[in-house]
């Protein structure tokens, strides 16, 4: 079979019910796969990578410091190169991409900041849009020409809290930032986008499938760069009393990106308050569902990255 013509087939079966607890042992044979993973070098972006490549994938770590990568690369069992891409930088997004060169079967936008201090992108946008949702944004327009089979786009079920809304009319926040809000909003943007995204794959009749997934509370050190500190004394006791591994947080970002899923599916822990579990389907906010917002935020999107979806027989 053709490479192009390849997808991740699986024996999930979409109805979002595991059997049994879904978890690492059971991704499917991915030999000669290639994946690309975003923020890699460590949290759930190391553990999936890993995953993906002891299961056969060939997987790109995708880093702002390469020697980082480098040395998280060296603990993986399997295939794995590493390449730099830093996600608040349009410029080294382009460069990451148009340094692509053949196919590419699953693109995982894991990479993320959260809840940092008021800060700005190289290009001028606040710093967990512009890396949680621009960036990403961007790099998967400039990949899809070269993506086979599907793109994972890690959310939080945080989405839901806060103004539950996108400014747009204010995507800086400037005169109202505040580290909650504009993460909230970003996690907000990843769903939105993943929506969207879907429609116009379908729409130009592509295969390719959108997906997102959210780790429900994992224990890594995203949560260590908190503006607060009484956010980040609460972020470390939860980590210790209530949060599952990075291991475990890993796991709907890999079942989303090797199960035979719906387009536009929405994965996370299948326990209590989806904190922790093995993966499956789940809900998502009214605003997350909004098929107008999630235009509006792509065309805005494509009006401050120049990135634009590329697929012949879009409707824009």
């Amino acid at each position: 079979m053709d490479k192009t013509d390849k997808t991740i087939s699986s024996t999930g079966t979409g109805t979002g019910k595991s059997e049994g607890k879904w978890d690492a042992g059971r991704i499917p044979d991915l030999s000669g796969r290639i994946a690309v993973v975003t923020g890699a070098n460590s949290g759930i972006g190391f553990a999936a990578a890993a995953e993906l490549a002891r299961a056969g994938a060939h997987v790109v770590f995708a880093v702002r410091d390469l020697e980082r990568g480098r040395a998280a690369a060296a603990k993986v069992s399997g295939s794995t190169e590493v390449r730099r891409l830093d996600l608040a930088d349009l410029a080294s997004v382009r460069e990451f991409a148009e340094g692509w060169d053949g196919p590419l079967d699953l693109l995982v936008n894991n990479a993320g900041v959260m809840m940092l201090p008021e800060q700005r992108t190289r290009d001028g946008f606040e710093m967990q849009f512009g890396t949680n949702h621009l960036g990403h944004f961007a790099l998967t327009n400039l990949l899809l020409p070269h993506i086979t089979d599907r793109v994972v786009t890690v959310s939080s079920s945080v989405h839901r809290m806060g103004d539950g809304i996108i400014h747009f009319e204010n995507l800086n926040l400037d005169g109202i930032y505040n580290p909650q809000r504009a993460y909230f909003q970003s996690k907000l943007a990843n769903l939105l986008f993943t929506l969207e995204l879907q429609r116009r794959l379908t729409e130009s009749g592509s295969r390719v499938r959108a997906l997102a997934a959210h780790p429900g509370w994992a224990a890594t050190n995203l949560q260590s760069h908190s503006a607060n500190p009484v956010t980040r004394v609460l972020l470390a006791v939860g980590n210790k009393v209530v949060a599952q591994d990075d291991k475990g947080g890993a796991l709907p970002t890999l079942y989303a990106a090797t199960q035979d899923l719906p387009g536009a599916s929405y994965i996370g822990p299948s326990g209590r308050g989806e904190v922790r579990g093995a993966p499956t389907l789940v809900g998502r906010s009214a605003a997350a569902s909004d098929v107008a917002a999630a235009e509006r935020l792509w065309t805005a999107s494509e009006e401050l990255t120049g990135a634009v979806f590329p697929l012949v027989g879009a409707v824009s």
